[in-house]
């Protein structure tokens, strides 16, 4: 769905679609607020079915921008590790690499914390613990 043509009903989705509240983003188009028609002509607005398809376009846009984001990175770390590999001297750039996979997933599991008596936390990595 293309970028509404009533300007104002555009800039109402969008800002809904940031996580506005319906009130706020009424304003931010451009409406004239008051206390008593802001959120019933907010409501109605939102009840337009182009202005709330174009909400849930931009939600969707935002989802997949992020998931590409992610998507994105692991690719780029999965690059610097091959090119890490076919170096003799790039085992520890690949590892970096694929460290950074990790933590960039949420795998990465190299620091424990723990709280003690419930009033000391410890932050212990494996570096720390001689095995």
């Amino acid at each position: 769905m293309p970028k509404l043509d009533n300007e104002q009903w555009e800039a109402f989705a969008r800002e809904v679609a940031k996580g506005s509240t319906l009130t706020k983003a009424y304003e931010k188009a451009g409406y004239e607020v008051t206390k008593e028609s802001a959120w019933a002509n907010s409501s109605r607005l939102l009840s337009n079915a182009k202005v709330t398809d174009r909400v849930a376009e931009l939600q969707e846009l935002a989802a997949q921008k992020t998931l590409v984001t992610i998507e994105k990175l692991t690719d780029e770390l999965e690059e610097a590790r091959e090119l890490a590999m076919k170096d003799d001297k790039g085992a520890a750039a690949a590892v970096s690499a694929v460290m950074a996979k990790a933590k960039l997933h949420g795998l990465d599991v190299n620091k424990v914390d723990a709280k003690v008596n419930g009033n000391i936390t410890l932050n212990v990595s494996s570096d720390d613990i001689n095995l």
